[in-house]
């Protein structure tokens, strides 16, 4: 038991230690209904906020609560992993610090990639199950099966699930067109329907915004950043 304690409090492996702790703590909220599942969730894209960045990361079509809880499960399985194999039989002393952090850091590289393909494979689990779970669609892709009405109505399908059908409701000068491949990028809750633009267009603003983001530093804000959740 003082050994796993040990082990437990050791960094980098108390970084996951606490951070599970808080998610096991939501997610005993979640079934007790006292927490929402899409507590990061917003109605849009646009802006650089959680929901929005995973999805960015590939992690579409699930809630970000569970996207982020999977991510720290792989990522604290690889740090303990490591620490286990590696760090507790070296003599690191001080150093023991910025070799956490350099652990820390390649087990997010490897996790997220993990993560994500088991949240794709995992959304259709949430399409049958929590169909109540509306806003974790944004960043889903879809395709368009009738053509807009006067009002700009129309139905989509998600491409990586045909039997789950939407209702998009397009602008002016942005109407979905019969067959074309969208993203879907706004919520509307007084309509139950989503905003979406054209899978390139929504491809060019996100590398756009990543270039925006290189050349002006971390704290930079861009002035087109998000466009393609504008609309």
């Amino acid at each position: 038991m003082e050994t796993v304690r040990q082990i437990a409090l050791s960094f980098p492996v108390v970084v996951f230690s606490a951070l599970l702790a808080l998610a096991a703590l939501y997610w005993l909220l979640v079934a007790l209904r006292l927490a929402p599942v899409e507590c990061f969730e917003h109605d849009s894209l646009k802006g650089d906020h959680l929901a929005s960045t995973l999805v960015a990361l590939g992690f579409a079509g699930v809630p970000a609560s569970f996207a982020l809880t999977l991510l720290l499960v792989l990522a604290g399985a690889i740090t303990l992993g490591v620490e286990l194999a590696v760090l507790r039989w070296l003599p690191l002393g001080l150093f023991r610090i910025p070799v956490g952090v350099a652990v820390l850091w390649g087990a997010f590289a490897l996790a997220s990639p993990l993560a994500a393909g088991l949240c794709h494979g995992l959304h259709r689990w949430f399409h049958r199950h929590a169909p109540q779970q509306r806003r974790c669609l944004l960043g889903e892709k879809v395709e368009v099966r009738d053509e807009a009405d006067a009002d700009g109505w129309a139905t989509a399908v998600l491409v990586d699930d045909p039997q789950w059908q939407v209702r998009l409701h397009g602008k002016p000068g942005n109407l979905p067109q019969v067959g074309e491949r969208r993203v879907l990028v706004k919520y509307v809750a007084g309509e139950d329907a989503y905003r979406s633009v054209a899978e390139g267009d929504y491809r060019d603003a996100r590398a756009h915004l990543s270039r925006l983001r290189l050349r002006q530093g971390p704290g930079g804000q861009g002035r087109n950043g998000g466009a393609a959740a504008s609309s």
